[in-house]
């Protein structure tokens, strides 16, 4: 490369135009279920990069030449930078990293062995919120969204000895899903796995199988698609119901309805099914939970019984690891739940990891899952729509299979306007045509004017999601059961927000803001007065522990959210907590 073009980085406005194309999205994914992996965590590499100069100066190119043959100056040192184990949120690993919020480079070098009869699909769980990939000095994606999978074909790209570089952008910017204003903290990092997928050349791509929501409970519906246009038979097997049959793949895609009396999932009965099918040279497998959930008038039906939805919110958070959580830090989450008696936990306010909802198959616990169309989302730009869409496309097809997972939401606390109802209105639309078995839903705002439950979006919704900070932000208590009595929806409702900050061992009177005694005493209320309404069927308080925001700089707060039932490090159960067990497990269902 001639010093010239060497140089000209230094002149470059619009950099990344260059490395827009190749973006992973939704039409990339391929399911992962019982496929030979191999893992590329572990430590890497890396360097701060705040002004991108990777990117401008091409590093994974790795030497420069000028016309004379003597190679030139760089800017980088790949193998002589410090390492950091991935995956990880880079905030939590140093002190200095804690505020950084921009550009990062990790690289690595593996060993891989080739073989010609298979492909080779790179994997990579969340980078937040863009990551650019490079393998092998070649430009292979990149992707949008922190917090949903990419998958790129690295098929002959991959070498017996291979260098790979992710340049991890955590810059909050307006334009993005999540925009650059959001309550909660912003991790940036590689922070899900990293691995290899090998394939045969005609593979298994997608994979959903669930009960067919008819309300009989006796067939099972499986869809499936192959990643090429072929017409060949397959074989679905699920020995636990003593299910062997042929499955019949037309130019790739296949659908068939076998008849199965299954033992019913619920969080009482997490029973799962060992499930396989195979075609050709390919073979995938899946342990899947079989429920039924459908909205009926203003109920709630999980199996044909009505049920209320006993919740908490939860961010994906901990005071170590960030939002990178250990499975067992997952399992933890799980079982204070269940200790709060909890049937039922909201996962806010983007796409956690896709192990929690393995984890929730597994322990019993219904789920809310939901992307991040947050606030003030830039509702009348086209490409801001296309990246929420396919941050929920995303999501629905890594998690339909999940018994656990309910719900669908769209979105959290938006303004009602024509803009944000078109943009809210085909999501939800959106969501219903990839998974027919779930019901859509929205954290939506009260309507202030009117103090009642009133929202245009509810019509593209199944259930309605309402926050409401009666006793907080709202301080006259009174406009809670005013609130009550204005609404009468003709859907169920979901109070997915309340609560009250409190500090561990801060006390005073229930009206010192702030103290034990306060947020224990608007819980009181809260329930006290939701408690009788008939169509309320499910709540999510907020939240189950307290976690990192930047916006929150009050003695109190100091930089935390202080609504959780818990302290941040999940070691003290404040009395709110106690005042929510006692009324869930009061409950009959």
């Amino acid at each position: 490369m001639g010093t010239k073009k060497f140089i000209s980085d230094i002149h470059l406005n619009d950099y990344t135009e260059q490395y827009e194309h190749k973006q992973a999205t939704a039409l990339d994914a391929v399911f992962t279920g019982g496929r030979n992996t191999i893992s590329l965590n572990g430590e890497w590499h890396y360097a701060v990069d705040q002004y991108d100069t990777c990117l401008r100066q091409k590093w994974f190119q790795e030497i420069y030449k000028d016309h004379k043959g003597f190679s030139l100056p760089v800017d980088y040192s790949f193998d002589e930078w410090p390492v950091i184990e991935l995956p990880c949120s880079w905030n939590t690993r140093q002190k200095e990293y804690l505020l950084y919020e921009g550009s990062m480079v990790f690289t690595r070098t593996f060993e891989y062995s080739v073989h010609k009869e298979e492909k080779v699909i790179l994997r990579i769980g969340a980078i937040n919120y863009i990551g650019r990939v490079f393998l092998n000095g070649e430009y292979i994606g990149m992707h949008r969204g922190g917090s949903t999978p990419a998958f790129y074909d690295v098929t002959g790209i991959i070498r017996e000895h291979n260098r790979i570089i992710i340049a991890a952008d955590a810059t909050r910017r307006p334009e993005q899903v999540p925009t650059e204003n959001t309550d909660w903290f912003n991790y940036g990092g590689v922070y899900r796995d990293i691995e290899l997928i090998t394939v045969p050349d005609v593979y298994i791509k997608d994979f959903f199988v669930a009960l067919v929501p008819d309300g009989s409970f006796n067939h099972i519906r499986i869809k499936a698609e192959l990643s090429e246009q072929v017409t060949t038979n397959g074989r679905l097997d699920i020995p636990g119901l003593k299910i062997s049959s042929e499955i019949r793949f037309e130019k790739g895609m296949a659908e068939m309805v076998t008849d199965a009396v299954p033992e019913l999932w619920s969080p009482d009965n997490p029973k799962l099914y060992d499930v396989e099918l195979s075609c050709g040279n390919d073979k995938i497998s899946d342990r899947v939970g079989f429920r039924e959930i459908k909205v009926r008038g203003r109920d709630i039906l999980l199996n044909g019984s009505p049920i209320f939805l006993k919740g908490v919110s939860c961010h994906e958070e901990s005071v170590e690891n960030g939002k990178a959580l250990t499975d067992e830090e997952r399992r933890e989450n799980i079982r204070i739940a269940k200790e709060l008696g909890c049937n039922f936990m909201r996962l806010a306010h983007y796409p956690h990891h896709e192990n929690t909802a393995k984890l929730a198959d597994e322990m019993g616990l219904l789920l809310w899952e939901e992307i991040p169309v947050y606030w003030a989302i830039r509702f009348e730009r086209e490409a801001t729509y296309l990246d929420a869409e396919n941050q929920l496309k995303e999501l629905i097809i890594r998690d339909r299979n999940r018994a656990s997972v309910i719900i669908w939401s769209v979105g959290n606390e938006n303004a009602d306007s024509d803009e944000r109802l078109k943009f809210m209105g085909g999501l939800a639309e959106c969501a219903h045509l990839i998974d027919d078995t779930r019901p859509v839903s929205a954290a939506c705002l009260v309507d202030g004017e009117k103090n009642m439950i009133r929202d245009r979006l509810e019509k593209y919704l199944d259930i309605i999601g309402l926050n409401e900070y009666c006793g907080w932000y709202s301080p006259d208590f009174n406009s809670l059961p005013e609130l009550m009595n204005n609404s009468n929806p003709d859907k169920p409702v979901i109070i997915t927000e309340f609560g009250a900050d409190a500090l561990r061992g801060h006390h005073g009177s229930i009206d010192d803001k702030g103290t034990e005694e306060c947020q224990e005493y608007v819980y009181k209320m809260q329930i006290d007065t939701l408690k009788d309404i008939e169509y309320i069927k499910g709540m999510t308080p907020w939240i189950m522990y307290d976690f990192r925001c930047p916006r929150r700089t009050s003695y109190i707060q100091k930089y935390y959210n202080r609504k959780g039932l818990l302290s941040e490090d999940k070691s003290y159960r404040k009395p709110a907590f106690f005042v929510l067990q006692d009324f869930y497990k009061s409950l009959e269902y």
